[in-house]
Parts: structure tokens; C-alpha cells; sequence
């Protein structure tokens, strides 16, 4: 008792509050971003990180950049691969930019642009679970972590995949599937039947005594366009290498071979249909980094995807957020394992397996497992302005365009279920080709009532459908640079965030190489500004 009550003495006495121009809260790369803009705007900034590290997803394995048309990339998106691109000495092959780069190569990159910019990077600070926003009217006041200390700021931005700093605020948002009628769009909600990374070869889905394999949900869909709390599947974008010193497939605690049944079942059904055992490049996208890095992904009907594993994420608590962490890791080490060494996988596939294992480069304070989970999309905020499906492909044009987009809608799968006769079906996949469009400002802004000096870069206004495809991860930089400018302009005005000059916005923005006009040579602007910032 004596000692809870020195701790608690301790950690009231250490307990503090920070004042600053602008806190961003979320060291993804859209919060590193957005705290490097708002910085080199003069203002006092912030960046809280509640991990030991930054760059979300950019430097936690994602290394082969989902970059769409790469004319349309600019600013300070551009600027961080320019810099990668120097990082590797890729002027001395006739380039400057690379889209590839190694997981502890981003951060690196990423905190040297915190430092040069000024900011004030706080890590382990994590926003208190309950009670840690306060609010006066409209505005935030300030916001409380879980070790007490408490910051106050003029405009908050919070750049995290999960929207906590939203959510907390008393800002509206949502999660899961749109029907197709609400926004009237064809690609919303629970999907008809879809080509990629699906089973295109039978495969039963119950054994031979009737019971349901592993992996398979019992439920029955809903028709087509459908509204739902399902969400898309995440996984971990591993880091493997096949240097003799990598780090071999361990067989994981709890370890059950069954689990991959279906997959022992579909690559015998594959190997009868297609004359020999499947590459395991079809049975994972597997993207070479530099250094004999890789990128890991999912790919094919079954993959790295925990597919189904990710729907209670959105209203998770922390330490559930930890279990569901924990079932992925579980549920792709059982793989990489079982792929390795299951008497029932083809020697060659096994062979192939082997020849890869984690990186020791990487991850080194994690056991070499990547540290962030791929948080494909969680809550998203309804804002002042709402992407949908017809802002991708019809209405691509905006009066506050702060930058643009031109990925693929891309959604990976929702469930795993028993379709006709009796065989496996994936439900979810969505793979539609946009058109280069504009991002508009208020993409970022929650609705005035609700929030007037907050900024949402990344939980960011979307319908699923058009969440899809903004939610890349040059985009959310691109999108935090301009939070970070619009930061400056509310202060400077005194206004909310929702009643800035959105022309000053984007005047101000062009001239730090920011692309709101799809032309091939578009990045010539971008490239001299990151040359200049170099």
C-alpha cells in the first residue's frame, strides 16, 4: 500500500502541463508531416507518440510505397522520398527520388526532418484512455496522457490511425461499410463476387465429417451494397531477407497446424489445377527493398490477412487493442511456420519458404517483428465534407484542393464464407481504378459545432469507398502538410480551422512544391523545393 501511494506521489509530482502553438498527437508519417509543416510555419509544435518510435506504417514495413500516378505527389511527401532517394545515392544512377526504402531508413529520415524543423518530439505519451480531452464550447482546451502530464495548444491535430484524439473531442465519426444507398454509390457496402485474391479453384469449406474448417465464418451475407460493422483486414508488412544470417521461422506458442487447413487445401487444389505446386509469390506479394529487404504483403485468396480479425478494433480498448495486436502476430507467425515446415506443404514450397527469414536489419527491439500493425482503416470521421465515391472518379475537381490522390479504391477483404455448393468465397475485395483527383481541405475538418481548432489528417471525411484509396500513406503526409499550414493561418486570424483563406492555404502550399493539378511534369516544382529544403 505504502509503495502504491509513493507512486502515485511520484508520478503527481512529475506530472506537468506543456503549453504549445500546436500539439499533433500520433507520430504516423501524416504526424510527422504535419508537425514538421506547422513547425517550419514558426508555430510552437509538439509531436506526441505514445511508442518508442515514428513513422507509423512508413517505417514499420511498409517500404514499397503505394504511390498510384507519382506525378501527383508533392510538397513534403515528395520531399521525405527525395531524401530517401539521397539517402541511397540514387542521383548516382540518373535519379533523385525512391519509392523503396528499408524500415529503419524511414525513420531515420523522419526524425532528421523533427530535429531540422524545431519540433518538440515527446514519445511514450499516450493519451489517457477516458476523461483525456477537455473542452470549452467547441474548442479544445487540452488533452492528458496517461502518465498525467497535460498540454494545451491552440489547434490540436490528431494524426493517429485509430482517431482517439477525435473520438474524444465529442467529434461525429463512424466505422465499417456504408450501404450503397446512402451515398449512392455502386462499390458501398457488402460485395457481389470479386476476381482477386479469391479462391478461383473449388475448395470445400467443411471436411469430410461436416465441420466447418478454420478460418471460415458461419454467417450468411447480407445482399449486395448491404451496410455493416465489418471492417477490412489488417496484417503486418513484414521485413524478411534471405542473408545467411536471418533470423529463421519460429514455431509460435499455442501452434496449431489446423488452423491452416484451408490453405494445405487450397494449394493441393491448386497444384492439381495448374500442373504444380503454386509459387510462394502467389501465395504472399513478396517486394524487394534495398539491401536484400523485402516488403511482405498479402496476396491471393489466402495470405498474410487476418481476414475477419480486425472488426472489433474500432471500439477497442487499449488493452484489447494489445489482444488484437497479439491474434495477428499469432495468426501470421503460425503461418510463416507452417509454410516452413508442414509435411503437407510441397517440398518445394517449403524449400522457397526457408529461403527467407526475418530481417536482422530490422525490428531490432521487437524480436525483428515489425512494431505497427497495418491499421488499414478504423474510425473515419464525418466532417464538414465527406469523400465518396463519386469524389475519385466524377467530381474530382475541388475549390480547396490541398493535394491529390490517384491510387486504386483498394480494400482488402472482409470475411471468409460458405458460398454455392458449398465452397469457400473471400467477401470485400475492392480494386477499381480512379481517376487523378483533388483532396479537399475540409476533407480534414470536423464539423464547427463539434470542433473548432481541431485538425484530422488522417481519421480523415470519407465514406469506406472513398477511404479506400486517400488512405495511402503519401496522401496522409500530403494531407498533414497542409493541416500544418492551416494551422498557421488560424492563429494568425484567430478563426476556427473551418473559416481560414482557403486560397491562402493553397497559394502557400504551391510554393512548397504541394501538386493540386495532374500534369506529368508536376513534380518539376516539387522537385526544386525539396532540392532548396535539402
Amino acid at each position: 500500500m505504502r509503495a502504491s501511494v509513493a507512486l502515485l506521489l511520484t508520478l503527481a509530482a512529475s506530472a506537468a502541463t506543456r503549453d504549445f502553438d500546436v500539439v499533433v498527437y500520433g507520430g504516423t508519417a501524416g504526424g510527422v508531416i504535419a508537425a514538421v509543416s506547422a513547425a517550419r510555419e514558426g508555430l510552437h509544435t509538439a509531436l506526441l507518440e505514445p511508442t518508442p518510435h515514428v513513422g507509423g506504417m512508413v517505417s514499420g514495413g511498409l517500404g514499397f510505397t503505394d504511390y498510384g500516378k507519382k506525378e501527383v505527389i508533392g510538397g513534403y511527401a515528395y520531399e521525405f522520398y527525395y531524401r530517401v532517394g539521397q539517402r541511397y545515392g540514387m542521383n548516382g544512377f540518373g535519379n533523385e527520388v525512391s519509392w523503396l526504402h528499408e524500415p529503419h531508413v524511414a525513420e531515420e529520415i523522419f526524425r532528421q526532418m523533427l530535429t531540422g524543423a524545431g519540433v518538440t518530439l515527446i514519445e511514450h505519451a499516450r493519451l489517457q484512455e477516458k476523461n483525456g480531452v477537455t473542452k470549452q464550447g467547441a474548442r479544445v482546451r487540452s488533452i492528458q496522457m496517461e502518465n498525467g502530464d497535460a498540454f494545451t495548444a491552440q489547434i490540436f491535430i490528431d494524426s493517429t490511425y485509430e482517431g482517439d484524439l477525435m473520438a474524444q473531442s465529442g467529434v461525429t465519426w463512424t466505422y465499417g461499410r456504408e450501404s450503397g444507398a446512402q451515398y449512392g454509390e455502386s462499390l458501398a457496402g457488402v460485395r457481389d463476387k470479386t476476381p482477386l485474391h479469391q479462391f478461383l479453384v473449388d475448395v470445400p469449406a467443411r471436411d469430410a465429417s461436416g465441420q466447418l474448417l478454420p478460418e471460415i465464418s458461419a454467417a450468411k451475407l447480407p445482399p449486395p451494397g448491404s451496410a455493416d460493422k465489418a471492417v477490412q483486414a489488417y496484417n503486418f508488412r513484414m521485413c524478411f531477407s534471405a542473408a545467411p544470417d536471418r533470423i529463421i521461422f519460429a514455431k509460435p506458442a499455442n501452434y496449431d497446424p489446423h488452423r491452416y487447413a484451408l490453405l494445405a487445401r487450397l494449394i493441393e487444389a491448386r497444384t492439381k489445377a495448374e500442373g504444380k505446386p503454386p509459387a510462394l509469390g502467389t501465395l504472399m506479394k513478396i517486394d524487394r527493398l534495398p539491401n536484400g529487404a523485402t516488403d511482405i504483403n498479402n496476396n491471393g485468396a489466402f495470405s498474410t490477412d487476418f481476414i475477419g480479425g480486425s472488426w472489433e478494433y474500432p471500439n477497442a480498448s487499449y488493452k484489447q487493442r494489445d489482444e488484437i495486436w497479439q491474434a495477428h502476430k499469432n495468426y501470421q507467425a503460425g503461418l510463416f511456420y507452417f509454410l516452413a515446415n508442414d509435411p503437407g506443404v510441397p517440398a518445394v514450397v517449403r524449400q522457397e519458404m526457408n529461403s527467407w527469414g526475418l530481417c536482422p536489419a530490422e525490428f531490432a527491439d521487437s524480436n525483428h517483428w515489425p512494431r505497427q500493425l497495418y491499421i488499414r482503416e478504423d474510425r473515419r470521421m464525418i466532417g464538414e465534407y465527406v469523400m465518396i465515391q463519386q469524389d475519385l472518379q466524377t467530381n474530382i475537381t475541388k475549390p480547396d484542393a490541398i493535394g491529390m490522390g490517384s491510387y486504386n479504391s483498394d480494400s482488402h477483404n472482409v470475411e471468409r464464407i460458405v458460398a454455392e455448393g458449398g465452397f469457400v468465397r473471400n467477401e470485400g475485395d475492392m480494386q477499381v481504378a480512379v481517376k487523378p483527383y483533388q483532396i479537399p481541405y475540409r476533407v480534414m475538418l470536423p464539423k464547427r459545432a463539434e470542433a473548432e481548432n481541431l485538425l484530422v489528417p488522417v481519421a480523415f471525411s470519407a465514406s469506406h469507398v472513398a477511404y479506400s484509396s486517400v488512405r495511402m500513406e503519401p496522401q496522409y503526409m500530403i494531407i498533414g502538410q497542409a493541416a500544418g499550414v492551416a494551422a498557421k493561418l488560424a492563429i494568425e486570424s484567430g478563426t476556427p480551422v473551418q473559416s481560414i483563406d482557403a486560397a491562402a492555404l493553397i497559394a502557400k502550399l504551391r510554393t512548397q512544391g504541394a501538386v493540386t493539378e495532374y500534369v506529368p511534369s508536376a513534380q518539376a516544382a516539387a522537385l526544386a523545393a525539396a532540392r532548396a529544403r535539402k
